[in-house]
């Protein structure tokens, strides 16, 4: 999901896709249950409980792959996280965007080179500062959303 196109309108706002996101990661944890997705994750249950409520805030990007996991076809958490920071890194690519740009752009207090590092997996990331980013760059890509 975090590494596919978004269904919202063109124009949407960071929030439009942090809703979008926190209603498909509810979907994920009602399908599998509250208490067997705490179970299956190792997520504490009132987290997952908040998710399946649509709330997000807080969540690390690994947690959220963690949740994603659990839809029917999607792969383990850690290749659901690989593969969303490789489309935002393509996303930058061919959108013809650096580092310098995405951080001057986002609202997130980031240098370019902590973002670099968030995408390249060398250093822990937000969902929030996730949805910024990808926000951003499928803007900047033409994408709706």
């Amino acid at each position: 999901m975090f590494h596919e196109e978004v269904r919202e309108q063109p124009g949407g706002s960071v929030e439009d896709l942090r809703r979008e996101y926190a209603a498909w990661l509810a979907d994920a944890v009602e399908s599998a249950g509250v208490d067997a997705a705490a179970e299956r994750t190792g997520l504490d249950r009132s987290t997952v409980a908040a998710v399946a409520a649509g709330e997000v805030g807080g969540l690390s990007l690994e947690e959220a792959g963690t949740l994603a996991a659990l839809a029917d076809g999607m792969p383990d958490g850690e290749t659901v996280v690989e593969m969303a920071c490789d489309h935002v890194l393509l996303g930058m690519s061919t959108g013809v965007l650096d580092v310098d740009t995405v951080a001057s752009n986002v609202d997130l207090d980031l240098t370019p080179k902590e973002i670099q590092q968030k995408l390249e997996r060398r250093a822990p990331m937000s969902f929030e500062e996730f949805v910024a980013i990808r926000h951003f760059v499928a803007s900047r890509q033409g994408e709706a959303f």
